[in-house]
């Protein structure tokens, strides 16, 4: 199956679940990730805001800021197809940009290097049980691990998991996939 179809297949699964049960199974992850070692050893985390229907990255955010942790936002940098992570303190160092993603406002926010993020949270849509993933087209995430040497987990409802991914050369597998129901151990 392609990957668009898998894309598509699952948004409709994901936009299918009620506002309540989204919230409650969020929740459920950030519980399971703030027990992390990953996170626990973490002093910065390098995370995306999200968007509905993703998994809400917003507990997660909170609750790192209430432990001392700093939390570095992505700039997507198109020309170039390539992110400059950005340290936010407060949502009022974010912008709204296209697609309705929030990004960090350049002039009120320091840029972080790629070997001072211990703990990089990547987005995506489709998983596989070896930590392969498909996420929303533009392959900036695949760029940036290329020579990221950090800890790598994502967030997924279980539904977003044990998936058929069709891999390629440049995808970059993540350790650990963490959901509602179980952690999965990738690589």
């Amino acid at each position: 199956m392609s990957k668009e179809i898998l894309r598509n297949q699952v948004l409709v699964t994901l936009n299918n679940i009620n506002r309540t049960e989204h919230l409650k199974k969020s929740l459920k992850i950030t519980a399971r990730v703030l027990a992390s070692d990953e996170f626990r050893s973490a002093d910065t985390i390098g995370v995306t805001i999200s968007r509905y229907p993703e998994v809400d990255t917003r507990p997660l955010i909170e609750a790192a800021w209430a432990a001392g942790k700093r939390i570095a936002v992505p700039k997507c940098i198109h020309a170039t197809r390539k992110m400059d992570f950005r340290l936010i303190t407060s949502y009022e160092s974010l912008e709204t940009v296209y697609m309705g993603l929030f990004e960090p406002i350049t002039d009120e926010t320091l840029s972080v290097e790629k070997n001072e993020i211990d703990l990089q949270i990547v987005p995506g849509l489709v998983f596989s049980d070896e930590g392969y993933r498909i996420g929303f087209g533009g392959g900036y995430y695949d760029r940036y691990m290329s020579d990221y040497n950090g800890a790598t987990l994502s967030l997924a409802f279980v539904a977003q998991t044990s998936h058929r991914i069709p891999v390629e050369s440049h995808d970059i597998p993540v350790s650990k996939i963490v959901t509602d129901e179980k952690e999965i151990i990738c690589i």
